[in-house]
């Protein structure tokens, strides 16, 4: 572990295409090194390794060893299946919807990765030590580059997103892989790594034609063979159950754990400022620059507790730059942002999420194929405690009933109840915005920072959209807001902040805004009707 550790300190500080490439380089570097350890036996490796002894128990022969490599293979499959199904497990889900989504929902982008590394790396450990001991021998042939790309080869196979998927893959590849060693030198008349080329050509058209791997289209079968079961029965067919959630269903019944156990709310945070802040949110002379390009310049404004405060502006206005700025996206060039009294400049998002300081983006960034309960309590994360240890041992039940009760709640509060169980990737573009706003409403926020909440939302959606974040600014909540759409706007903000080319030329209440003559001839236009 402490190896893992100090090569995961290294590694994981790389982004992009360029992880997988050290960790390859690490592969190769390790191989050689072990290759030339004399007292390790080098490449020729080690002898005589003494069998498998478990409380007394030999394990020498092979069936016993198989039952070991099983029992093993099983217990470490549910463990990572309960990991990645609680709050730590959504977590290092979040992480592939990008690390600016997970640290704004308060994830310790940093401490997941880790705990993957680490986590792989205990399960490498224990599969080495189980495989010395079962061969009685071991030299670094079986840890080469070669097997390595075959073991990825056998989870992008199977489903590298899905647990079960790793096991299908491997079944698949190891049987394939003996079939055509003894079919394809037959054929082809001579000896050879011929089933090499074979995984290569299907791994190619895997890749175009099913890239989530084989998993879930034997997790498709398995539904519609249920489904085709119950359909049998009358009580199904008048359940109305959506079997394209029953996989999400079937992991919160009525929550997790024992049904005799209370659920209580979670806390919340108190929502009265000190008498010395008077504001929630107040950003003094904040200036960006990207190279020659100013995006802000000596931008101040401040936000209230229960106000909604419109920030308008043509495209390029540098609003979104803003948003970044404020919720410690980016860090600014100059000026002062104070959250509450206190200064959040300099801050990471994750610390101002913290904070209570959330918000969404002006491009919906949801985990599709998690479900809308499952993004909304994404948001709730940091109002649990448990870790990675208790949640592999399932420990952490009644603290993640409690997460999903309080996403439940947010999804009801929002209007998304009838949905909670579909993928959020299923939803109407409407639907994954309002998701965005509940997925932030389980931190319990102070503040809420919307961007473009209204984009793509059709009338009667806006008007419920207007009605939620009324409702949000009678429970004291401060609403910020990037939006276009000019009679939205003007119907609900208690005063607008208006910015062009990077500077704000107006603000105040919204009725003054309609007649300020910058505004017009920048922005508004004449009629707004």
């Amino acid at each position: 572990l402490a190896l893992a550790f100090a090569l995961g300190a290294i590694t994981l500080r790389l982004s992009g295409h360029y992880l997988p490439l050290g960790t390859i380089a690490w592969g190769l570097s390790l191989y050689f090194i072990f290759g030339n350890m004399e007292f390790l036996g080098g490449h020729t490796g080690l002898s005589s390794i003494p069998p498998i002894e478990i409380f007394g128990i030999s394990f020498k022969s092979a069936s016993s060893i198989y039952y070991l490599i099983w029992i093993v293979l099983f217990v470490a499959m549910l463990l990572t299946d309960n990991l990645l199904h609680s709050r730590e497990g959504r977590a290092i889900r979040a992480l592939k919807g990008g690390v600016v989504v997970a640290e704004s929902m308060g994830v310790n982008t940093a401490r997941s990765k880790m705990i993957v590394f680490l986590l792989a790396a205990v399960y490498a450990g224990i599969s080495g030590w189980i495989y010395a001991h079962y061969q009685r021998f071991v030299n670094p042939s079986p840890f080469s580059l070669h097997i390595g790309i075959e073991y990825l080869f056998m989870a992008v196979l199977g489903g590298a997103a899905q647990v079960w998927g790793a096991l299908l893959g491997a079944g698949v590849v190891t049987l394939l892989k003996e079939w055509l060693q003894d079919l394809l030198p037959r054929l082809m008349g001579a000896s050879g790594n011929f089933e090499s080329i074979v995984f290569g050509l299907f791994l190619v058209l895997l890749l175009q034609h099913s890239p989530k791997g084989l998993w879930p289209h034997a997790e498709r079968l398995y539904r519609r063979i249920i489904a085709a079961s119950r359909s049998a029965s009358p009580e199904s067919r008048s359940s109305g159950l959506d079997t394209r959630a029953a996989g999400v269903i079937t992991r919160f019944p009525a929550g997790l754990g024992h049904s005799n156990w209370p659920v209580s709310a979670l806390p919340q945070r108190a929502h009265q400022l000190s008498a010395d802040a008077g504001y929630l949110l107040r950003a003094q002379g904040v200036e960006k620059r990207f190279g020659g390009l100013i995006a802000n310049q000596a931008i101040s404004l401040e936000l209230r507790q229960a106000e909604i405060l419109a920030l308008i502006g043509p495209n390029g206005a540098g609003k979104s730059t803003l948003f970044d700025l404020l919720t410690g996206v980016q860090t600014l060039d100059a000026g002062e942002i104070f959250f509450c009294g206190q200064a959040i400049h300099g801050q990471t998002a994750r610390h101002i999420a913290k904070l209570g300081l959330c918000r969404s983006f002006q491009h919906v960034r949801l985990l599709p194929e998690m479900s809308v309960l499952e993004n909304i309590a994404l948001g709730a994360h940091l109002r649990g405690t448990q870790g990675p240890l208790r949640a592999a041992l399932h420990l952490e039940r009644l603290e993640e009933r409690e997460l999903m009760r309080e996403a439940a709640e947010q999804a009801r509060r929002v209007g998304l109840a009838d949905v909670l169980h579909l993928p959020a990737g299923s939803l109407a573009l409407g639907q994954q915005r309002t998701l965005e706003i509940a997925r932030a409403l389980a931190a319990d926020p102070l503040a809420l920072l919307l961007d473009e909440p209204a984009a793509g939302l059709r009338f009667g959606e806006k008007q419920q959209l207007a009605d939620l974040l009324r409702a949000l600014r009678a429970d004291g909540i401060g609403v910020l807001l990037v939006e276009h759409d000019m009679a939205f706007v003007m119907g609900l903000a208690d005063r607008v902040v208006v910015m062009e080319h990077g500077v704000v030329i107006a603000q105040g209440e919204p009725a003054k805004i309609q007649q300020d003559p910058r505004v017009i001839e920048a922005y508004l236009g004449v009629d707004l009707e």
